[in-house]
């Protein structure tokens, strides 16, 4: 079987896949909102909504982790659970004057929202342009 599992790609189920780790700091309360804005004047924040129950969320979420290419040193990454924390997301949107949808990411600069977007346009966001 040897030649046939190379000519047809057998898989090593040995291996798991390695997930890429990013580092999400959680967004669980109010009171980082404010701290949010204030980081925002020397670093850009980056504000992640998701929604845990929906399947376009998941999948959303699963593409911006691959493309991710970015140091905690370049920008903090907000991660925020909407079912959890519904009273964050509501004030997230009031806060930086950003009508709310899921999955959606904020970027935060200079106390404002210079960039969101929702669904699959989150990838298309080039978090470089704002650091």
């Amino acid at each position: 079987m040897g030649l046939l599992d190379t000519l047809f790609g057998k898989k090593d189920t040995n291996k798991e896949k390695e997930e890429k780790a990013l580092p999400w700091i959680p967004l669980t309360s109010v009171s980082q909102l404010e701290e949010i804005e204030e980081k925002s004047k020397t670093k850009t924040q980056v504000i992640f909504k998701h929604s845990t129950s929906c399947g376009i969320s998941r999948m959303v979420i699963n593409m911006f982790v691959e493309s991710y290419g970015f140091t905690e040193a370049q920008l903090d990454l907000y991660y925020l659970d909407l079912h959890a924390f519904r009273e964050v997301s509501n004030e997230t949107g009031y806060k930086f004057q950003v009508m709310h949808q899921s999955p959606q990411l904020l970027v935060i600069k200079n106390g404002v929202a210079v960039a969101h977007s929702s669904h699959g346009a989150i990838t298309e966001i080039n978090l470089e342009d704002y650091l």
